[in-house]
This record gives structure tokens, C-alpha cells and sequence, in this order.
């Protein structure tokens, strides 16, 4: 009886493991017929429709074979969303069903619009098919997750996922359980969203926020004079902000230090990721380590791995700052080092937009951001070199936004499009349902939604020049307790694209970052670049993403519009503060009228990263049509 009962347990685990993959391999190839025909890969002007608009037929010339797209939606802003099969007509008319992937590279790369590396077809396949793997690995964990979470909610009477943990968990804490739980799906133009090709099954378990892990930090030391140390103005000393934030760590630190011989004053202390520390800091930092320059052992801290993977929240019951290291993990795209250029310029934009918000009352009152307050790399005392310190460095980032006493309930925005334990709808419908029922709520609450968003994005990038990287990652909502959106909460500035001669005509000053092989991030001549950061971030992978999630889900085809409104409205709200009326007539034909850029993330992958600063056009939806 037992050994059938195992068998049946195991059959049924077996048949839910397969299922697992197959929703798998069809999110994966939804993702990749998405980005080949966004990216104009494929061209979508070559489709054939039904009258329904429902299928579609594209002729591959080259191959002499047609694909046929069974259930194909074509939406705004030449958006894809394939939810059925496909299948590959040859010149015989014999149809054959695309199963994955690589069917499809194998069967359309032929009529491609690009030329990829050598190379660049077998790696994508290759972080494709890692991507499936690590995200059967997710459904079914969370399986579970959903099934714990579901009981708890019912059984504490609860309406929602939001609404439990508003009431049952400290605001930080509750907003990191949102934070990981939003993790599941990613970048919505990433055709590799979940690739860890360098970690094996267990570690991406046991490291990644969408398993609801919890990560060990290693705080070693590095000689202070091997360190670069750059901070905000009322950061006094790292050493003293470090014991004043995490004073049982240093405590524990320091006492280390003086065991060993050593002044405490002499070292700073250095979180070390204990994966980054096993698989490569040993290694690579080995010479540093034999001599004297970094000693790897010391305390260690349990922390919360964010949406980020390697931005960590120490796992305590008073919030304590954000601590960003590097991990030499190929994920998505690309290594996940800390550069030279995160360091320096995340505190000095930190002090650049706290300045302005602390006397532009009107913008700060609609924004608000985590400051990062402190940064240091591995920095050669004679050479001057921080190359290698890329993989030996951190940045602090203050959790006071999420540390809240006003009411007001911090969600991650990819937290809002992922879907909720209880009904399997996405969590900004709990949201919606608390205004009301239908489409008439859903387009009240995207109203006000897209003007907390807009508001300071907007006003920030004209009136000083600064380009916040506001994708669904990077941006946070407060929520009041009504489920009405409030204010905008930004993170993460190490990248973030500034025009100088805006926030200078109006007083400001920022040391700039320039470094042979780093691209830059400061402009002067062409505000062009730091335009498309703002479009591309914010209105392709946020909130077009949002429209996308309220139009599917209550019929909201109007979405587009009221989109439109409110980045008129938010035009309209400082025009009479500009500097110039032609620049502000500029800006806004940019963005309402002319096609949107957006990073070709699909090319780069093909071509080898060539070009990381590669970009495409889309049909913008925000164009007014008869």
C-alpha cells in the first residue's frame, strides 16, 4: 500500500514537473516572438491576418515555408502577445508544431533582419534554454509559496496578498515579501529573463529572491588605502556611517580585526556576497589576499535578496540600508559587476536630487527616492586602477522608503503585473477592486496611477535634466489604504543618464564620471540618449506594460488614451517654469508623437554586445489616430 501510494505521489509530481515546463517553453517562445517582431527581427508589417485578427500568417521567403500563428494579438506600440501554438507550413503545405525556441530560431533565422556573431544564435539558445529550466524550477516552488500564502489569507479573512501582509507584517518587511514575489517574470523585452547559466539548480534556488531566499554576506576588510571611497555630503567617515547603521556588525567586525593584530581604523568594512566569495573571490583576489590587502574572514549577516538578486536587505526587524554588491553571475544579459562608475556617481546624484527636491517643493512633494549614501571600491594605491574593482565593491542604499509610518504601503511595480495567490489575477486588480468593480475603477485607478508616475518623471528630466531609469524594477508605488496610488519612490542612480546644461542653468553642479571603456552617463551637446533613458524605462517597460495588464484584464482599450492625458497634463504642469518654450515644444512632440526608442536587447544578444547602447524604434501609442 505505502510503495503505491509513493508511486502515485511520484507520477503526479512527474506530470506537474512537466506541466511546469511546458508553461516554460510557452512563455519563452511568447517572450522571443515578442521581441523578434518589436524589434523588427521579423518584419511585422509582413503579416498576414484573419478577419478576427486572431491568427496571423508570416511568408518566410528564403526558407519557402510560412509560419502560422494560431492565436497571435497584435496590441499598441507594435506589441505581440502570442498565446497560442506554432506551426511551420512547408512549400508542400505540410504543418509541422513548433515546440519551443529553437523550432523557431531554426525555422525563421533565415529571413532575419540581422547578421548575429558566430557564436550569437547558439548562446542565445543556450541562455534560452537555461532561462526554461530556472523558470520550471520557479512554478514549481511556487506552487507552495501560493498554497502557504493562500491559507494564510483565508484563514486571517483577508482580501488579498497586499492587504495580509499591510496588516500582519512591518511595512519593510511586507514590502520585500512583494518585492520577491514580483520577481517571478522580468524584463518584458528580455527573451533570457531568468538565465543563470553559472549557477546550478540548487543555487539558483537557494540565491534568488523569486524562491523567497535569504543570503548570507560575508563582511571581510580591505586596506583602507586599496579603497576608493566616495559619499554624500553628511556621511562623515565610511567607517563611522557603517558602525552607526549596523553596529552589531561592526562590533563583531572590529573585534575580529583586533584578535588578528590589526587597528580597525586601518580597514574598511567590505560585504562580500558568500557565493562571489566562493567561486571567485578566493580565486581571483588571491594575491590580494596572501598579502595582506583584503582579509576574508570576518562576521557574516543574513540578508533579503531584492528583485535585483545582488541588492540585499539585512534580514532584521528594523530596516537597515540596502547593501548592492557585485556577483560574477551571467544573468539576462550581462555580468553582474559593480563598476567604478556605480560607486562614484550613485552618491553624487543621490546629493544632486536631494538638493533640488529639498527646494523644488512642488516636485518633492511627488517623489520620493532611496539615496545612495555611500560607496567604495578596490582601488590600487600607485596605479590608481578600479577595473578589477568591479567584482570587490558595494554601494549602501538607504531603506528609509520602505521603512514607512505614514500608511502608506510600498510596492515594487513589477509586484503589481505579477499574479496574486488567491485568484491567479494580477495584484493591481486587488488594488483596483478596493476603488471599485469594472472598467470605470480600473480607468480611475490608471488615471491616478499614471499621473503619480508622470508627475515627477517628467518634471525631473525637464526641468533639470536627470533621466530616472523608472522600468517596473527600479520603481516603487505608495499605496494609501484605500488602494489609490500616492507618490513615486525611485531607486538606483549608478547608471542613471543627466544634461548638464539643464540642471546647471538652474545652480546645480555634478562631478561628472569619465573612464576609458565606460560608456558615459553625463551629456552635454545632445540630450538625445538621456531622452530614450526615460522612454524606453519608463513608458515602454513600465507603464505601456501597465496599460497592457488593465486593458487584458477589464477590457480597458482606453488605457492609451488616458495615457496620452496624463503626459500632456504633465507637459502642461511646468511649461510655465522652462527655460525655453522650443525645447518644451520639442520634448513633447518626442514624446507624444514621434516613435518611441527602446534598447534592442534581443540584437545585442545576437550581435555579442557590440554596441550596448543599440536601439530601435516603436510605433508610438500615444500618437493620436482618426
Amino acid at each position: 500500500m505505502n510503495e503505491t501510494i509513493v508511486t502515485s505521489y511520484a507520477g503526479a509530481r512527474e506530470t506537474l514537473d512537466s506541466q511546469f515546463h511546458q508553461q516554460a517553453r510557452h512563455n519563452a517562445l511568447a517572450r522571443l516572438v515578442r521581441c523578434l517582431f518589436a524589434e523588427r527581427i521579423l518584419n511585422p508589417e509582413a503579416l498576414l491576418w484573419s478577419d478576427d485578427g486572431r491568427q496571423a500568417w508570416l511568408p518566410l521567403w528564403s526558407a519557402r515555408k510560412v509560419l502560422y500563428f494560431v492565436d497571435l494579438r497584435r496590441l499598441p506600440a507594435n506589441t505581440m502577445l502570442n498565446r497560442g501554438a506554432i506551426e511551420i507550413i512547408d512549400e508542400r503545405g505540410r504543418r509541422r508544431l513548433l515546440k519551443g525556441p529553437a523550432d523557431l530560431v531554426a525555422e525563421s533565422s533565415s529571413d532575419w533582419a540581422v547578421e548575429p556573431a558566430s557564436d550569437g544564435i547558439a548562446r542565445l539558445l543556450a541562455d534560452i534554454d537555461n532561462s526554461v529550466q530556472n523558470d520550471a524550477l520557479i512554478r514549481r516552488h511556487r506552487q507552495d509559496w501560493i498554497a502557504s500564502l493562500s491559507r494564510k489569507i483565508e484563514t486571517d479573512g483577508d482580501t488579498g496578498l497586499i492587504a495580509h501582509l499591510r496588516r500582519t507584517r512591518p511595512v519593510h518587511q511586507a514590502a520585500m515579501v512583494l518585492d520577491q514575489w514580483g520577481s517571478l517574470e522580468g524584463h518584458p523585452f528580455y527573451p533570457t529573463w531568468k538565465s543563470k547559466p553559472g549557477l546550478s539548480a540548487q543555487e539558483v534556488e537557494a540565491l534568488s529572491p523569486e524562491f523567497g531566499a535569504r543570503v548570507n554576506l560575508r563582511i571581510a576588510a580591505l586596506r583602507q588605502d586599496w579603497a576608493y571611497v566616495e559619499m554624500m555630503p553628511h556621511v562623515d567617515s565610511y567607517n563611522d556611517w557603517f558602525c552607526d547603521n549596523y553596529p552589531e556588525l561592526w562590533e563583531a567586525w572590529a573585534k575580529a580585526l583586533i584578535e588578528k593584530g590589526q587597528t580597525p581604523a586601518d580597514w574598511l568594512p567590505l560585504p562580500i556576497h558568500a557565493w562571489h566569495l566562493d567561486h571567485f573571490v578566493r580565486r581571483e583576489f588571491a594575491d590580494e589576499i596572501a598579502s595582506g590587502v583584503l582579509v576574508v574572514e570576518g562576521p557574516e549577516i543574513a540578508t533579503i535578496p531584492s528583485m535585483s538578486f545582488r541588492t540585499m536587505l539585512p534580514d532584521l526587524e528594523d530596516a537597515r540600508p540596502f547593501i548592492k554588491l557585485p556577483v560574477a553571475v551571467w544573468m539576462t544579459s550581462e555580468m553582474r559587476t559593480l563598476q567604478a562608475k556605480s560607486i562614484h556617481m550613485g552618491p553624487r546624484l543621490s546629493t544632486l536630487i536631494s538638493d533640488i527636491l529639498a527646494a523644488d517643493e512642488a516636485v518633492g512633494g511627488d517623489l520620493e527616492f532611496f539615496r545612495e549614501e555611500l560607496g567604495a571600491i578596490l582601488h590600487h594605491p600607485e596605479t590608481g586602477d578600479e577595473h578589477p574593482g568591479r567584482f570587490l565593491s558595494v554601494v549602501y542604499r538607504e531603506a528609509d522608503g520602505i521603512a514607512r509610518k505614514d500608511g502608506l504601503m510600498p510596492v515594487t511595480v513589477a509586484a503589481l503585473l505579477a499574479a496574486s495567490p488567491v485568484d491567479g489575477r494580477p495584484l493591481i486588480c486587488e488594488l483596483i477592486a478596493c476603488m471599485g468593480n469594472g472598467r470605470p475603477a480600473a480607468a480611475e485607478f490608471f488615471r491616478n496611477y499614471a499621473e503619480v508616475v508622470l508627475r515627477p518623471t517628467i518634471a525631473m528630466y525637464l526641468l533639470y535634466g536627470i533621466a530616472f531609469e523608472a522600468h517596473q524594477q527600479n520603481s516603487t508605488v505608495l499605496f494609501d489604504p484605500s488602494g489609490r496610488p500616492q507618490r513615486l519612490l525611485i531607486r538606483d542612480f549608478g547608471d542613471g543618464r543627466s544634461f548638464a546644461p539643464l540642471f546647471e542653468a538652474r545652480g546645480y553642479s555634478l562631478k561628472p564620471f569619465s573612464r576609458a571603456g565606460i560608456l558615459p552617463t553625463t551629456f552635454n551637446d545632445d540630450i538625445a540618449l538621456v531622452r530614450s533613458f526615460v522612454i524606453d524605462a519608463c513608458f515602454v517597460c513600465h507603464l505601456h506594460e501597465v496599460a497592457l495588464c488593465v486593458n487584458e484584464h477589464f477590457g480597458l482599450s482606453e488605457a492609451w488614451a488616458i495615457l496620452r492625458q496624463q503626459t500632456e497634463d504633465a507637459f502642461d504642469q511646468v511649461r510655465a517654469r522652462m527655460l525655453s518654450d522650443a525645447f518644451w515644444l520639442e520634448e513633447r512632440e518626442a514624446f507624444l508623437k514621434r516613435p518611441w526608442p527602446t534598447r534592442s536587447v534581443l540584437r545585442m544578444h545576437l550581435e555579442r554586445y557590440r554596441n550596448y547602447r543599440l536601439e530601435h524604434e516603436l510605433p508610438n501609442p500615444l500618437t493620436e489616430t482618426p
